[in-house]
């Protein structure tokens, strides 16, 4: 498959994604999909943890801020937000407003997503959620 078709489907599921449209993940994401990250398997389970993560934050929405394609392999430089509305992961919706970058892997195989890796700052995240704070020496190294 070509490194443009590879940035497309990424590209479309991401898309599909921000639409709500999970219907579509069946065009985008193998049966045997490999979520490396949030330790699951399978595209029934991905579209489980994606629709708790919109119950969650019903605003959220993923912007591609870089992509760049090698091999079966997809990169894409995120910028997130979304606003806290109800439980996420034993966390009580807290109202706050999150916004973060990540860097997401995607394998494609067959013209579908196989496999996905995260890399974020979730300590950012739960900051930003309330859940955690800072020790004093942490916000003296860390100023907001």
């Amino acid at each position: 498959m070509s490194l443009d078709k590879n940035k497309a489907i990424v590209t479309g599921f991401i898309e599909a994604y921000n639409k709500r449209d999970l219907d579509l993940f069946d065009d985008f994401v193998s049966l045997d999909y490999v979520d490396h990250t949030n330790q699951i398997r399978g595209r029934e389970s991905l579209r489980q943890l994606i629709t708790m993560g919109i119950k969650a934050f019903p605003d959220w929405n993923e912007t591609i801020e870089d992509i760049i394609a090698e091999g079966d392999k997809v990169w894409v430089r995120l910028e997130y937000s979304g606003t806290h509305k109800d439980e996420w992961r034993g966390i009580a919706p807290t109202g706050n407003k999150i916004m973060m970058t990540s860097v997401d892997i995607y394998r494609i195989v067959d013209g579908k997503l196989a496999e996905y890796w995260n890399v974020t700052n979730s300590l950012n995240f739960f900051k930003q959620l309330g859940a955690i704070e800072f020790t004093e020496e942490g916000k003296n190294l860390f100023p907001s």
